[in-house]
């Protein structure tokens, strides 16, 4: 499977700093994955984010060591403007990049600086709001929808851009459950629609783990963690670092000395399946 991002030793210290912000990171991921990465704050998260899209080391200072590759291009030799053609990023709160008068401006605003043709810039705007599913607010103001809109909205214009990865930093912290329960299974059927690769930086697990295909920890600077969520959970010392992990999780480690389970639930209805199955 090719590679989409590969992080060879990559060691960064941001300037002025003794103490590096992430520390000989190896990481490698394919194409059409979905990779969870979670950890506890100041891990280093933001910073290997930065450093996949290019912000690290264009617009961050500090010492660079190792390589970071997307799409093949190595992100230190090419500018944020070209690395932003194969990535789109989604920030944690989406009126960081929603200022236009309208969706559908703000939408077409990312089309318009590359200087796409009028008639390619219409199509691309048309298939992202469909695709979205927010036709019916396309023509409003950005302060008249809500978060759950926002987030939509600021998705629909990173992949009207037509990137090979996503990157969403935390989509569901400033949701309410139900919301957040929506942009999953709506990341999660662009996943299967478009053959994206997603990169997902979250602390709440809950409703992620059961579509992710890996799940990376990192603390102090380092991947101390990287293989199938369920594998990962299985630790119990992810308890104590500071990750969000899913409450059925939490819950099975408590049971598992009175009950015994055949494997990891990720899920309170594999759960409820496994404890049906233990009582008989």
């Amino acid at each position: 499977m090719p590679k989409i991002i590969e992080a060879k030793g990559f060691t960064f210290y941001y300037s002025g700093s003794t103490k590096p912000a992430l520390s000989d990171v190896d990481l490698s991921i394919d194409e059409g994955e979905i990779v969870i990465i979670a950890g506890p704050s100041g891990c280093g998260k933001s910073t290997l984010l930065r450093s996949v899209n290019g912000l690290i080391p264009h617009m961050y200072s500090g010492t660079y060591q190792g390589e970071v590759y997307v799409n093949n291009l190595k992100v230190s030799e090419h500018t944020i403007s070209e690395i932003a053609k194969h990535v789109g990023y989604v920030f944690q709160n989406p009126e960081n990049q929603i200022f236009m008068f309208s969706v559908e401006r703000d939408i077409a605003f990312g089309l318009e600086n590359l200087g796409l043709p009028r008639d390619e810039i219409r199509e691309r705007v048309d298939w992202a709001i469909n695709l979205l599913g927010i036709r019916e607010i396309s023509l409003r103001a950005p302060h008249e929808i809500s978060d759950g809109q926002k987030q939509r909205v600021a998705i629909a214009g990173v992949l009207a851009m037509k990137p090979r990865l996503l990157i969403l930093d935390e989509p569901t912290s400033l949701l309410d459950p139900l919301s957040a329960l929506d942009l999953i299974n709506t990341v999660n059927r662009l996943h299967d629609t478009l053959n994206l690769t997603v990169i997902i930086v979250e602390h709440r697990l809950d409703l992620l783990v059961s579509i992710a295909d890996r799940l990376v920890v990192m603390e102090d600077g380092r991947i101390i963690c990287n293989d199938k969520p369920r594998n990962v959970l299985n630790d119990e010392k992810l308890l104590t670092i500071g990750v969000g992990v899913p409450s059925v999780v939490r819950l099975q480690h408590l049971l598992k000395d009175i009950c015994s389970f055949k494997t990891l639930s990720l899920t309170p209805s594999e759960f409820v399946e496994q404890i049906n199955e233990a009582l008989g």
